[in-house]
C-alpha cells in the first residue's frame, strides 16, 4: 500500500464508499478523533500487566473497527461495525477490573504512574471522540452502538487508570475545593 496518493492535497477525503468530503466534516473529526484515542492507548501499551495489555490490545482492533463505521454512511452487510457484542465486551472488561478495586467514592485527580496517567489522558480524548460522534450523528446516519462503545470504554480506560495505579501502588488523590 502507497503512504502518500496526493489525493487529499485539495482538502477533501474519502469515504469508505469512496464519496469525497471535506477534511473538516464532522464525520472526519469523530474518526480522526477516535484515531487519537487509539494512538493514545498504543501509548500506554506495555503497561506491565499483561491482563490489561491483553484488554487494550482488543480496545485498538476495536477503535480500527469504530473509525471504519464511521466512515461509512451506507453500510452494507460485510461491512465493519460496532455491534452490542462490543459493549457487552468492555462492560465485561469494567467488571473484572472493578472487582479488584476500592470502591470510588470521590472524584479523583487524573494522573499517577506513566502506564496510569496514559490511560487517564485517552479516557479524556475518547470523551471528546464520542461528543464528536454524537455531534456527527444528529445530521448524518450512523451506528448508534459505535457512540455507545465510546461511551462505555471511556469508564473502562479510567477503570483500568485506577487498576494500574493500584497495582503500582500509587494512591489516588482527591481534588480539593
Amino acid at each position: 500500500m502507497k503512504i502518500y496518493t496526493g489525493r487529499g492535497d485539495d482538502g477533501l477525503t474519502d469515504l469508505r464508499d469512496m464519496s469525497r468530503v471535506s477534511k473538516t466534516s464532522s464525520r472526519i473529526e469523530a474518526y480522526g478523533t477516535v484515531d487519537e484515542a487509539n494512538a493514545l492507548v498504543g501509548t500506554a501499551r506495555p503497561t506491565g500487566h499483561d491482563d490489561v495489555d491483553g484488554w487494550l490490545g482488543t480496545v485498538q482492533n476495536h477503535l480500527h473497527v469504530v473509525q471504519a463505521d464511521f466512515a461509512n454512511p451506507d453500510p452494507d452487510e460485510e461491512d465493519p461495525k460496532v455491534a452490542a457484542s462490543h459493549v457487552e465486551w468492555i462492560e465485561g472488561v469494567i467488571d473484572t477490573a472493578d472487582e479488584e478495586l476500592d470502591p470510588l467514592e470521590n472524584f479523583i485527580l487524573p494522573g499517577g504512574s506513566e502506564a496510569g496517567a496514559t490511560l487517564h489522558h485517552a479516557r479524556a480524548v475518547t470523551r471528546r471522540a464520542e461528543r464528536r460522534a454524537v455531534a456527527f450523528t444528529t445530521d448524518e446516519p450512523a451506528n448508534d452502538e459505535a457512540v455507545v462503545y465510546l461511551n462505555r470504554l471511556s469508564d473502562a480506560l479510567f477503570t483500568l487508570a485506577r487498576l494500574v495505579n493500584a497495582r503500582e501502588g500509587v494512591e489516588e488523590e482527591q481534588p480539593t475545593y
